[in-house]
């Protein structure tokens, strides 16, 4: 006899959980950061080895919410796969495939390019590294960029296998974008095995519900960990530039956005901003978008109202390819950079800066502290010290943890309107309050 499926969690009741979670989770980080500061090296092993340091923030915060994380990692190449096959197929055609692909390139270049533009222009005004005392022992290696030959052969690969052990979303998307439009053209047994992997979908979301319910929990452990080991006091020092980059990014995902989904979408942006905080919450606690992929994946489809086709494609590229919450970073970051050596950038300097950004941005992979390397080509392009990335990056995780936030909410804001000018967009489970 068959069994009902479970039913999954009431949105809106998560949603407050998770929110208290990282409430609870920054409270416990602060108090823990001020009982027990991180180890200063030269304190000796007694401060770097304390009980509470030990067996509280390097042990059971980092074992529940690294836990936590691989749950969520370990679903994000099969959501794709089967997600985006699924996608693919729908479509039915090459040439639906190519515009919607057109389309959500266009809008990631456009909103990654309006972030800098964005950040610099603030950066110009407000100062933020004019008068910052330069340490002399400040000192950062940066990693090269590959080639952009071989960026564009890692897009094919060789063999899918490998790569979704290594978990490359551009070859993964690229694969299941052609295998879902083979599905369309082989006729019956391409329907016989579509309808396997519907199911199939419909399962690994299933999954996804399961682990939801432990999200409060880890959320909880992932930013009282984060809190514990960097403390308000990363701050302190650099205070104007964190400052800046966070009002930056605030004013990116609560002003720009909803302007370019009422312009372009023609689309009230209120229930976008409601529904989007459970995704934002998971990914300021994991700072990764690849790791936040099936909590968005699932917000847009059952919350925003974008259709599989659509949802499967731009969320895992824009998890890879669009990064406006990171070019804002960088944009600060450059002219913070400039302004501590007494540089002053030319106006070519500064549209450089927004070129290389802007560009950077794709191939980017989604992954905690990737933007430090990507702001490190950006200062050698305009002819700044690499070394000045050790002036922020200190503070570095805590605002990454914010922009990444900005980051899947900019994925979500592409997915709505390619979704709308489509007519794949649902605009009654958009305007419904049920599920938030």
């Amino acid at each position: 006899m068959a069994h009902a499926p479970a039913p999954a969690p009431s949105g809106r009741a998560l949603t407050v959980k998770i929110l208290a979670g990282m409430a609870l989770g920054i409270v416990a980080g602060v108090i823990l950061s001020l009982a027990d500061p991180p180890a200063d090296p030269s304190a000796g092993p007694a401060v770097a080895d304390s009980w509470a340091r030990q067996w509280l923030t390097d042990g059971i915060l980092r074992v529940v919410g690294q836990a936590f994380v691989r749950l969520l990692q370990v679903m994000v190449i099969p959501l794709v796969l089967v997600s985006l096959i699924c996608g693919a197929a729908a479509m039915e055609d090459v040439a639906k495939v190519g515009r919607v692909g057109v389309k959500t390139l266009v809008l990631y270049l456009a909103t990654t390019a309006l972030a800098i533009i964005l950040a610099v222009a603030a950066a110009l005004l407000v100062r933020p590294g004019a008068g910052f005392p330069l340490a002399a022992d400040v000192e950062f290696k940066a990693e090269p960029p590959p080639p952009l030959g071989d960026v564009l052969l890692d897009i094919v690969p060789s063999n899918i296998f490998a790569a979704m052990a290594a978990g490359q979303m551009l070859p993964i998307i690229l694969f299941a974008i052609l295998f879902g439009l083979a599905l369309t053209m082989a006729g019956a047994p391409g329907k016989r095995l579509l309808a396997v992997l519907q199911d199939a979908n419909a399962v690994v979301m299933s999954l996804v519900w399961l682990v939801m319910l432990l999200a409060p929990v880890g959320v909880f452990a992932l930013v009282a960990r984060t809190f514990a080991t960097q403390g308000f006091g990363a701050f302190a020092p650099l205070g104007k530039y964190a400052g800046l980059v966070i009002l930056v990014l605030a004013l990116h995902a609560l002003v720009v956005y909803p302007a370019i989904l009422r312009i372009l979408g023609r689309i009230d942006p209120r229930p976008f901003l409601r529904k989007m905080r459970e995704v934002q919450v998971f990914a300021f606690s994991t700072a990764s978008s690849n790791a936040t992929i099936p909590v968005n994946l699932r917000v847009v489809e059952t919350g925003l109202g974008v259709k599989n086709s659509i949802a499967a494609f731009t969320i895992p590229l824009g998890a890879t390819v669009n990064m406006d919450g990171t070019a804002i970073m960088q944009g600060v970051a450059t002219v913070f950079v400039a302004q501590v050596y007494g540089v002053d950038l030319s106006g070519s300097q500064l549209v450089t800066v927004v070129l290389t950004a802007t560009l950077a941005s794709i191939g980017t992979a989604g992954v905690p502290g990737v933007g430090l390397i990507m702001l490190a080509m950006v200062l050698q392009q305009v002819g700044l010290p690499v070394a000045g990335i050790g002036l922020i990056i200190g503070i570095d995780r805590l605002l990454d943890m914010a922009r990444t936030a900005v980051n899947v909410t900019g994925d979500s804001l592409v997915a709505c309107i390619v979704a709308r000018s489509e007519g794949e967009w649902d605009a009654g489970v958009y305007g419904d309050r049920a599920g938030d």
